[in-house]
């Protein structure tokens, strides 16, 4: 399959650390594979992009159990997407804007409805969205770990915070102000 895929859309993301660089004690553990043993997508992978999808697909997950979205351990919950989810026109574009600063043009929209599995529709169903990632990870894999940053992940796979939200509660503390 010869394809060019242009899944960064051109954003370097400049307030991201660059590759090479180990930022505290998140990074200790270098366990955390993203591909398994066969360049599959790793169970730890699989999770995490499953939380990015469910917030971007159509229909929506069922909402978490607690409202603060952890278990009674104080764990963090991730979402799941339903079995028949997928993501409409405007589910991609939010989440190509939330991962790479800006939605993605006509063109790559287009690659991705001719070579990843779709709905009848058009819409990028999970394993689509699994396609994307077993693609950009076998080719730069650094970049797969900046998405998951962008969507709140840090090295150990585990949910953080995401930049968009702390740059919300900043505005709404300037807001207040």
């Amino acid at each position: 399959m010869s394809t060019k895929f242009d899944f960064d859309a051109g954003s370097p993301r400049p307030e991201t650390p660059e590759p090479s660089s180990i930022q505290g004690r998140r990074n200790i553990n270098t366990n955390i594979q993203l591909l398994d043993d066969e360049g599959a997508i790793s169970d730890q992978l699989e999770a995490c992009l499953q939380h990015i999808f469910a917030k971007y697909c159509t229909p929506s997950p069922a909402p978490a159990q607690s409202p603060s979205g952890t278990d009674g351990a104080g764990r963090t919950v991730l979402l799941t997407p339903p079995p028949s989810a997928y993501l409409s026109p405007e589910g991609l574009d939010a989440w190509a804007r939330d991962t790479n600063g800006a939605p993605f043009t006509q063109e790559t929209k287009d690659e991705l409805v001719e070579f990843l599995d779709v709905t009848d529709e058009g819409g990028l169903t999970f394993k689509g969205f699994l396609q994307i990632y077993q693609l950009q990870t076998e080719n730069d894999e650094e970049e797969t770990w900046r998405d998951l940053s962008s969507h709140g992940f840090d090295r150990t796979l585990k949910l953080v915070s995401t930049r968009r939200e702390d740059a919300e509660e900043d505005a709404g503390v300037n807001r207040s102000q």
